[in-house]
């Protein structure tokens, strides 16, 4: 008699055991104080910034990806290969390799914003991200910083792109071009073209390294990673 209260003593423990730890494995994101869930979100998302501001700040950073490369944009790519038919291909890889060479000079010059963005957001910026789609961390980034970084990137780009003849030529044609709705407006302008590809390819690339952090949080080593991401699995 004592032997089987003994066991089902044994097994009733051993249920509460599992229970609490499974408890403790379901962390909700409703559990998550405001306070983790900030610092969390922060926490990926400054990395996320540095690491993208590493990849595309550099030789190739933005011609050698094809996801944030620049191209010459609407009909004028069509134009391209026409005109390298002509015997004009060199300077049209010039002038695309200028677009996007300026675009690597830029970026770096975006670092300091994308941080103090970061550590100026509020904990409803923070939980909505962290709750968010996928868009949610381009979303963030573009409200608070694509005005400032603009305004940094163009004299960048203007310098870098003023290098190549054929682009004051550009600007003539595509503002032709926008005219009867070829081009849009606000690419009718190739300092103000790059710049704005520019930013939406360093937007990409951070949401995909903060998207990484998503998938595998264990793998960054931070603790507080770990616990916030580990509650969306």
């Amino acid at each position: 008699m004592q032997r089987r209260q003994f066991t089902q003593s044994t097994a009733a423990i051993a249920l509460l055991i599992l229970a609490v730890h499974q408890q403790a494995r379901a962390l909700s994101l409703g559990d998550l104080t405001e306070g983790d869930a900030s610092k969390g979100i922060k926490v990926a998302l400054e990395k996320g910034a540095l690491a993208a501001v590493a990849l595309l700040g550099k030789t190739d950073g933005f011609l050698g990806n094809p996801k944030v490369r620049i191209p010459l944009p609407g009909f004028l790519e069509d134009a391209s290969k026409l005109l390298k038919l002509t015997g004009q291909g060199k300077r049209v890889d010039e002038l695309v390799t200028s677009m996007n060479r300026a675009a690597e000079a830029a970026v770096p010059m975006g670092k300091d914003l994308l941080v103090n963005a970061v550590k100026s957001m509020s904990v409803t910026d923070a939980k909505n991200i962290l709750g968010g789609g996928d868009n949610s961390v381009t979303q963030f980034f573009a409200e608070k910083t694509r005005l400032p970084l603009s305004e940094k990137f163009l004299p960048v780009v203007t310098k870098a792109t003023e290098k190549v003849g054929l682009a004051n030529q550009y600007n003539k044609v595509a503002g032709k071009a926008a005219g009867i709705g070829l081009v849009k407006a606000e690419d009718a302008n190739i300092q103000k073209y790059v710049t704005g590809k520019s930013l939406d390819g360093l937007y990409t690339i951070i949401g995909e390294e903060e998207r990484k952090i998503r998938q595998d949080p264990v793998g960054t080593g931070s603790a507080i990673l770990q616990k916030v991401f580990g509650a969306l699995k």
